[in-house]
């Protein structure tokens, strides 16, 4: 069942007289419960196709339907909730605030979602119970990135996007957080969408998409994708 459709989607970015096309007329469907993995250099149009999916941006024309409600249509006040119930972030610098502790950094999202999870469920699911009470500067890159992903996962969403998410990470800790992601997808039936430049994760994905001057130049469904485990870093 698709949980995505881009549609003619065009976004246009001005300064000046000089306009740059971000994304050029991009077609896409993602389908519920998938890996998805977004491939391209940088400047290839991969982060404005995930910020407008977060509703981070918006089209400048074309439709992106999520569960069949058009969201580039939506007030600024009904993509907040959007923002809020449907989609997870998960960065490549985390973005904690160092002021909070473990498990203070993820029981946020109780204030913004009427269907969040138990903070410290999550918190054991990634392996972090024993740093609850732990500063976001007393853990490692690894940890504080599972942190961030216990607190996308705690809003409960549909889709968790995720913007080069072991960029900041050795390979070792890298896998580690991959293996997370996909047991969300796996396990949770999330609809995870990472982007990224590193090829290596692609090899793990259901669908493989290829972005390329805000074109998408290729969509690729993998029958039999690699573990975590299987792929070699």
């Amino acid at each position: 069942m698709s949980i995505v459709e881009f549609k003619d989607v065009t976004r246009v970015y001005t300064s000046g007289e000089h306009e740059t096309r971000a994304l050029d007329g991009v077609n896409l469907t993602l389908e519920e419960g998938k890996f998805v993995v977004i491939l391209g250099q940088s400047g290839a149009g991969k982060s404005t196709l995930l910020n407008m999916l977060g509703g981070l941006d918006s089209p400048t024309s074309g439709t992106i339907l999520v569960e069949g409600k058009d969201i580039s249509k939506l007030t600024n006040n009904e993509l907040a909730e959007y923002r809020a119930k449907t989609v997870g972030f998960v960065f490549q610098f985390y973005n904690l605030i160092p002021t909070l502790t473990v498990q203070e950094n993820v029981a946020l999202v109780k204030e913004i979602s009427k269907e969040a999870l138990d903070p410290k469920e999550i918190i054991d699911e990634v392996g972090l119970l024993d740093h609850l009470h732990n500063f976001p500067a007393e853990l490692s890159g690894g940890e504080q990135q599972r942190v961030s992903i216990a607190r996308a996962l705690c809003k409960n969403p549909k889709i968790i996007l995720c913007d080069e998410p072991t960029g900041a990470l050795d390979s070792e800790t890298g896998v580690m957080v991959l293996k997370l992601l996909l047991s969300m997808a796996r396990n949770y039936g999330k609809t995870i969408v990472i982007v990224t430049h590193n090829q290596n994760i692609a090899k793990m994905a259901d669908v493989v998409i290829r972005v390329k001057n805000g074109k998408i130049k290729s969509c690729e469904e993998q029958s039999n994708p690699m573990s975590a485990d299987e792929v070699e870093w």
